[in-house]
């Protein structure tokens, strides 16, 4: 099985491989990759971001050992076995308490950075780039790196203290806003291979200085912009010829390769030049719910006109009066008039509706929704006119939750394809009982 390690080696030798990071804390995006692993016998590489998960809960409302029991717990019930499965943070620094004094800020982000090691996340992202209160929005490598140290030292610690395995590392923050661009995009540059080379000379030499010369041969990424992008509205797709100068540059790097965040929506072609490129490792979270939001609302379209007694668009409408009871998580990123914003809370590239799944009433929608449906027969009709991806499911007793599940597990595929040369891409055709 691919191990995290191995990326670079076969990069250098000229067979690269790929592994996808799935960014996510939805359970049917988590059952989904969690199917997709057992059954291609495949690593499983789930992330899970420092607003997402924190020592003090993060907007989900778990800890690190809260995610950690979650993934493990559906990993049972889907039956894919523990060793295929590894668990990441990212952006593991200050970010969450930018709006205190740095001291405060790293000191939560040292305790946060604990928790996770020890829940058991062996992969760090090390992102200490952000200002804190009172500095420029962003810091210069050596304020980063020093900063970085601070966190790596805290991982270190609590790696001893549990007996846990040496937790591996990855560095550099010039990447995209997470969850996406707030406006339509023309081109991204990538990031330059002297910027890059600086980046992890600055963290080797304060890294070394902080007495952390031990840890510095489990540094396995350093995160760099290759030049893709999604906004509200648009896609920046790979360009392998204006990435030159940086691919080139990871013949300098021994040990390591590159890290692509933001890497949703895509498409099979660009993923496997990245893969081929020198960046293995692939994130996506937005992608997944969104199609994950596409299904359910096909099948509440689906219900509204199959079932005389489910309310028109009853899910979506919930979600609309839901996002706008809370609009904490959509305002500073949806702008425009009133129609527009509307169109983004729903339809955005970005997903922020993602952030809402897990309220109580958005959860009931769903339920809702899922116990209409469940065993109702569909006209192919029907079928074809809001799902047809789904029309296989037509005329016989309907499975609603294992459509969403496999209309994730179709975007896996895509990076699973991308990520194995050779492997061709999986359409699911057919549901199984």
């Amino acid at each position: 099985m691919l191990q995290l390690t191995d990326l670079a080696k076969l990069h250098h030798a000229g067979t690269p491989r790929g592994m996808t990071s799935v960014c996510s804390a939805h359970p049917l995006v988590l059952r989904a990759a969690l199917q997709h692993g057992r059954d291609t016998a495949s690593s499983v590489l789930i992330e899970a971001t420092c607003n997402q998960v924190n020592h003090l809960g993060g907007y989900t409302g778990m800890r690190p050992a809260d995610f950690a029991d979650l993934v493990f717990e559906l990993a049972q019930q889907e039956r894919c076995p523990s060793e295929q499965i590894m668990l990441g943070g990212d952006h593991l620094g200050p970010n969450p308490w930018r709006n205190l004094p740095a001291t405060e800020a790293m000191g939560q982000a040292c305790e946060m950075v604990s928790a996770y090691v020890r829940a058991g996340f062996t992969k760090l992202h090390l992102d200490a780039s952000m200002g804190c209160a009172g500095e420029p929005a962003a810091l210069n490598d050596e304020a980063t790196a020093r900063r970085a140290a601070q966190l790596a030292l805290s991982a270190e610690a609590a790696a001893r203290a549990i007996g846990g395995a040496a937790p591996l590392y990855v560095i550099g923050t010039e990447v995209p806003p997470p969850g996406g661009a707030d406006h339509a995009l023309d081109r991204i540059t990538p990031t330059s291979a002297s910027a890059a080379q600086a980046t992890f000379q600055t963290h080797q030499k304060v890294f070394k200085e902080e007495g952390l010369s031990q840890m510095l041969d489990r540094i396995v990424g350093l995160v760099v912009q290759p030049g893709v992008e999604f906004g509200n509205h648009n896609i920046v797709v790979y360009d392998a010829a204006k990435a030159n100068p940086l691919t080139n540059s990871l013949g300098c790097f021994e040990g390591l390769v590159f890290e692509a965040h933001s890497t949703d929506y895509q498409g099979e072609r660009p993923l496997s030049e990245l893969v081929r490129d020198g960046f293995p490792i692939l994130k996506v979270g937005p992608e997944l719910t969104f199609v994950l939001r596409e299904a359910l609302y096909a099948l509440d379209l689906i219900a509204s006109d199959l079932l005389p007694e489910y309310s028109d668009r009853q899910l979506a409408r919930t979600m609309e009066r839901v996002m706008q009871d809370a609009p904490e998580n959509w305002e500073r990123h949806y702008t425009g008039r009133p129609a527009q914003q509307r169109l983004m809370r729903h339809y955005s590239l970005s997903d922020r509706i993602r952030y809402y799944w897990a309220r109580p009433k958005a959860q009931a929608a769903v339920a809702r929704l899922l116990e209409a449906l469940q065993g109702q027969i569909v006209p192919l009709p029907l079928m074809w006119q809001h799902m047809p991806r789904a029309a296989h499911a037509a005329g016989k007793a309907l499975k609603p939750e294992k459509i969403l599940i496999d209309r994730i597990r179709e975007n896996l595929s895509t990076y699973h394809a991308a990520c194995t040369p050779g492997a061709m891409t999986t359409q699911i055709k057919e549901l199984t009982p």
